[in-house]
């Protein structure tokens, strides 16, 4: 394996980490700080927002620089910021932390995509950039469920500090193996389709706010449905790394052979059936116990599987679509971010309102619109657009 390229894996597995790895004592934070657990939540809805709308901005504003110096920027950014957060003495300096933290965020993931790109010859750029975004899956098998052991033991604060660490170990990383780095030239003549373009976005936004809105809130979906609490939220946290190995297997054999509508409308039948099992948990539908353990762990296991295959296929068809315009990719992760922004903030006001069995009920909503919306979307033949 290319140690560069596992230098940005690294990268964007400290920020995947970071992004979440509070969410399993986010009880306990919300408690300290004095805060309902909704409103805590939205210390995430925050972290996407600025990534969405900032973090592209600012991409674009230092797009000419060597990518090594902007991932150097952001992680540097990014370990010190989370020392902020374990440091912070109230909810609204945490707050804005973390809104600084997605601007972080949203600067390095592109960085390194476009540094794994430059740094593998063209035939292999696709497994690069897959391997290197292949971070945030990584995030969630080990770095979160890491967080919540370390959380359970040494408080909330110790989760920021865990970040930090990571942060710290992969700019170093980029310091000593990774070589300078100019962005790629854009493709010439690679136009937006927007009408073609439009309907992946929706997929994007509708699949990551359904997942985020019991993602973000699953320590309590876990304590109500299952009894877990504390440590043992990590185990079930993994679940959602497993998962997502296994879809981005499954995706990426899909997106090789065409796959389209069909393939992401089972996606989302697959959250909603995910989702219909964590309501089914929080309703003490099976006895407590192994039989609440399996199920709320098949719940959170399909949910990933379910958004991490459908993803490679957006992905793949958003690139023959748009011929690799930047831009077309730019928007796409910026409706990711949109759409965990919507799940958190959906989700916390479900749990404020509804109660913890509100949390999942309003993911099958989502994700419901979702089907139903991008059913009439979706173009059923194969994606069309310029060849790269």
């Amino acid at each position: 394996m290319n140690p560069r390229i596992l230098v940005l894996t690294l990268s964007t597995f400290a920020f995947g980490s970071a992004a979440f790895i509070f969410t399993g004592m986010l009880e306990h934070l919300a408690r300290d700080l004095g805060v309902s657990t909704s409103l805590a939540g939205q210390l995430q809805t925050i972290y996407v927002l600025t990534s969405a709308f900032l973090g592209p901005a600012l991409a674009l504003l230092l797009g000419k620089l060597d990518r090594k110096l902007v991932l150097m920027i952001a992680l540097a950014s990014g370990a010190l910021l989370n020392l902020g957060c374990a440091a912070a003495q109230n909810f609204q300096t945490l707050l804005v932390l973390r809104g600084l933290m997605g601007m972080a965020g949203g600067l390095a993931f592109p960085a390194a995509g476009v540094a794994a790109a430059s740094l593998v010859p063209p035939d292999r750029r696709g497994s690069a950039v897959a391997m290197v975004m292949g971070g945030m899956t990584f995030a969630f098998l080990m770095g979160i469920p890491l967080g919540s052991v370390v959380g359970a033991a040494f408080g909330w604060r110790s989760t920021f500090v865990l970040a930090a660490g990571l942060a710290g170990l992969a700019v170093t990383g980029v310091v000593v193996f990774m070589p300078s780095v100019m962005p790629l030239p854009q493709v010439k003549g690679a136009r937006l389709n927007w009408k073609a373009l439009s309907p992946l976005f929706m997929v994007s936004y509708f699949a990551f706010a359904a997942n985020m809105t019991v993602n973000l809130f699953i320590a309590p979906v876990l304590r109500v449905g299952a009894g877990v609490t504390g440590a043992g939220v990590s185990a079930f946290q993994a679940m959602i790394g497993v998962g997502s190995i296994l879809g981005l297997a499954l995706g990426g054999r899909a997106g090789d052979r065409g796959a389209g509508k069909s393939w992401i409308l089972a996606g989302f039948g697959g959250q909603i059936l995910a989702m219909s099992l964590h309501f089914a948990a929080t309703r003490h539908a099976v006895p407590a116990g192994w039989p609440s353990y399996i199920l709320v762990a098949s719940a959170i296991f399909l949910a990933a599987t379910s958004l991490f295959a459908v993803m490679p296929v957006v992905q793949s068809r958003l690139i023959k679509t748009s011929g690799g315009a930047p831009l077309a990719v730019a928007l796409n992760g910026s409706l990711n971010s949109v759409g965990q922004a919507t799940g958190a903030a959906m989700g916390g006001a479900a749990l404020a309102h509804l109660g913890v069995s509100g949390i999942p009920a309003t993911a099958i909503g989502i994700a419901l619109t979702g089907l139903v919306a991008c059913s009439l979307a979706l173009p059923l033949g194969p994606a069309v657009g310029p060849d790269l």
